[in-house]
């Protein structure tokens, strides 16, 4: 439950610098931690939903790596 809670935790702080509009780094940081997390989370929670939001995540940070 540890992992959920820190997925959750991660949320709210992305969600806190959108809306203090942080600088596009700092978002992009908080998001890579955001995928440790999940990564984490899936490990010990498991679940086929889990994983493909998991993967979903990997590929827009791909995606964002490559547009940079």
């Amino acid at each position: 439950m540890e992992e959920a809670r820190k997925v959750i935790e991660r949320l709210e702080r992305i969600e806190a610098l959108d809306r203090a509009t942080a600088d596009p780094a700092e978002l992009l940081a908080e998001v890579r931690g955001l995928l440790h997390d999940a990564e984490a989370w899936v490990r010990v929670e498991g679940g086929d939903e889990a994983e493909d939001a998991v993967e979903r995540l990997r590929r827009a940070l791909a995606r964002e790596a490559v547009a940079v």
